[in-house]
């Protein structure tokens, strides 16, 4: 996933250790995307869709363990 941000082939002779220090930390970058997205979520009208799916809870009681094959 590094190599594709930066753009770089893996025929090409570059450590991912030199990647990963040009890049920054990736870790960080995503949550300011994230948070990026939800300001946006949040600024939207009240009956937007969008917004009604973040403020839907969930009725119920999930059941515990792996689901059946259909």
């Amino acid at each position: 996933m590094v190599r594709r941000m930066c753009g770089i082939k893996v025929k090409d002779t570059v450590l991912s250790k030199e990647l990963r220090l040009g890049l920054g930390d990736i870790i960080s970058v995503l949550w300011q995307n994230s948070l990026h997205w939800y300001g946006h979520v949040l600024r939207k009208e009240d009956n937007d869709l969008m917004k009604k799916c973040m403020e839907y809870e969930v009725e119920g009681v999930r059941l515990r363990g792996r689901p059946e094959r259909t």
